[in-house]
């Protein structure tokens, strides 16, 4: 019978094989998981890649588009004044992006510069209040110091019997003064303390525009773009830079060769009586009061107005007599007015 159990007993597996098996499985998963994301890399390039090659074929379709314009007697000019009108378009463009950037950043420093003034005076009085406390405590001391070498004199000026008599009280009352000083001294070291973290208290943080200024800020702007739409309405010029701005070159005619002529005299003409004329900040602000006396906005925390109510464009002449016209430039987002306002 026991030579049966022997025959028919199972051998247990070493546990250093199993080990190993469990390490294989593993590494196998491991593998598996790494494949699987270069796998999904390799796609990504390869999205990436087509991406490229598409984007690089309409570039070259845009240059094999535009050398075959430049080739064409009938069309080289027009080519031409298109991409002078679409610099008048980015030339305004970065004007009102300056113009904004520059409001905003005044703003935000005038109303810094309040805050900065209100902490600071609310600093030195705070410090001031401490620096008395301070002088006081020096007074004391100073008396104290001197009310201390007086008792020492007179302690040191006993006769015996005197002293015999009275040295002990005296010496407590000397002692008495050394305590009261020490004690004063350290009073005055923690005044000290206090008064150093009044002075290197740091600012305040820069805080945001809040609504009513951004509100400001924007009709400013509005106003600011109205002007380069009338210096530029004249010939319909900014029509027409718009138009390149948002077109392709060769989708607009401008005429034969004489045509063209005189359109770019006509903008550099124009370009440069512009230019000339930098003293305009009162009609601005009379026109923003304009903007912002029609305003609606659609919530009251909203800081952009509803582009219908300020398509109203008021040309104000320097005798501050006012005509009015219609021309939506928020709505139609004349020189990229709607990502330059205030949020």
């Amino acid at each position: 019978m026991a030579s049966l159990t022997g025959i028919f007993k199972t051998e247990p597996e070493p546990t250093e094989d199993a080990d190993k098996l469990v390490d294989l499985f593993r590494n196998r998963s491991e593998l598996k998981k790494e494949f699987a994301a270069l796998r999904d890399e390799k796609y990504q390039l390869q999205d990436r890649i087509k991406e490229r090659q598409g984007a690089i074929e309409r570039v070259q379709q845009k240059l094999g588009h535009l050398e075959a314009l430049l080739l064409d007697p009938e069309w080289v000019h027009n080519v031409v004044v298109f991409y002078q009108l679409r610099r008048l378009a980015i030339h305004c463009e970065n004007k009102v992006a300056r113009f904004a950037e520059q409001l905003k950043q005044q703003r935000e420093d005038k109303i810094h510069g309040k805050v900065l003034a209100t902490w600071k005076a609310q600093i030195d009085k705070e410090a001031e209040k401490v620096e008395r406390r301070i002088g006081e405590h020096r007074m004391r001391l100073q008396l104290l110091e001197d009310q201390l070498q007086a008792e020492r004199h007179k302690l040191t000026t006993m006769g015996g019997i005197s002293k015999m008599l009275h040295g002990r009280s005296q010496e407590t009352a000397v002692d008495e003064i050394e305590a009261s000083i020490a004690e004063a001294q350290g009073q005055e070291q923690a005044l000290l303390l206090e008064l150093d973290g009044i002075r290197n208290t740091s600012p305040p943080d820069h805080e945001g525009l809040d609504t009513a200024a951004k509100r400001s800020i924007n009709f400013m702007v509005l106003s600011f773009a109205q002007q380069l739409y009338l210096d530029y309405k004249e010939d319909d010029l900014v029509g027409l830079a718009k138009e390149a701005a948002e077109k392709s070159v060769g989708a607009v005619n401008y005429g034969g060769k004489t045509d063209c002529d005189e359109l770019l005299e006509i903008l550099a003409r124009r370009r440069e009586a512009v230019d000339q004329v930098d003293d305009f900040a009162g009609i601005l602000q009379k026109r923003a009061k304009l903007i912002a006396r029609h305003a609606v906005f659609r919530n009251d925390d909203d800081v952009v107005p509803v582009p219908g109510t300020v398509a109203t464009v008021y040309d104000i002449d320097r005798n501050g007599v006012v005509r009015q016209s219609d021309a939506n430039l928020l709505g139609e987002n004349y020189f990229a007015v709607a990502k330059t306002l205030s949020r």
